[in-house]
């Protein structure tokens, strides 16, 4: 295990481990640079927040044209946009916009990661590439000493974590994904929400409300128990 978060991250965004995604995640900024008018990050892209928090929010993989774009997890598109928003309305983050890598979004108590850190084509990892990725998401968790919450944005994501959870050691056999359940596992309690994407929002799977009341719940799971919510 790397101790450290910034080591970490750094061997995070040096990684060539799956060469589908590398020429992907390439590809993508050589078709849509010119659209943008800007350089693309086009590396793997690591985690974002405090990692001392308590909360993590677990994604599926940074978007063509946000993460990989920008370098920050959830930043610069539309599902970004709807996630960050709602971390604000429930005082998780200190402002509603995430849309690059220097407008000063902070996240309260808590760190954001995905299980993929590279873009995917069409959205859809292979086993193999998320099998690759895996340590790095072990990794994380290991250094959230003050881990208590995880909300897990998507079926894909849940299953990872399960598959890391178990890797660890933790009971996590038999648990299935499903939107606003919850499940304990080890010292976590596992928080399960549709992922924020344009689909899902533009179909009405997911919206502001049930975002909220899931964010809300998991802050009353951390603070409830008497926990003064320092930065909350």
């Amino acid at each position: 295990m790397i101790d450290d978060i910034k080591s970490l991250n750094d061997e995070i965004i040096g990684c060539n481990k799956c060469p589908r995604l590398v020429r992907f995640r390439v590809d993508v900024a050589n078709r849509k640079n010119s659209f943008y008018g800007q350089e693309y990050w086009s590396r793997p892209v690591p985690g974002y927040g405090d990692i001392n928090g308590k909360i993590l929010i677990l994604g599926l993989a940074p978007a063509a044209t946000g993460g990989n774009r920008t370098g920050r997890i959830f930043t610069g598109d539309r599902s970004a946009r709807f996630l960050v928003k709602c971390l604000y309305l429930a005082g998780i983050t200190n402002q509603p916009e995430s849309e690059n890598r220097n407008d000063g979004l902070i996240y309260n108590d808590s760190y954001v990661t995905a299980v993929l850190k590279c873009v995917p084509p069409a959205d859809r990892p292979a086993k193999s590439e998320l099998d690759n990725c895996r340590p790095y998401l072990i990794n994380e968790i290991f250094l959230m000493k003050n881990l208590k919450a995880i909300l897990v944005l998507g079926r894909i994501a849940f299953d990872s974590l399960m598959k890391s959870l178990r890797e660890m050691g933790y009971d996590a056999r038999g648990l299935k994904f499903e939107h606003g359940n919850t499940c304990d596992v080890g010292k976590f309690r596992i928080f399960c929400s549709y992922h924020p994407s344009p689909r899902n929002v533009n179909v009405g799977r997911i919206d502001e409300r049930m975002m909220i009341s899931i964010l809300d719940s998991v802050k009353q799971f951390v603070y409830g128990n008497g926990d003064k919510e320092e930065n909350l």
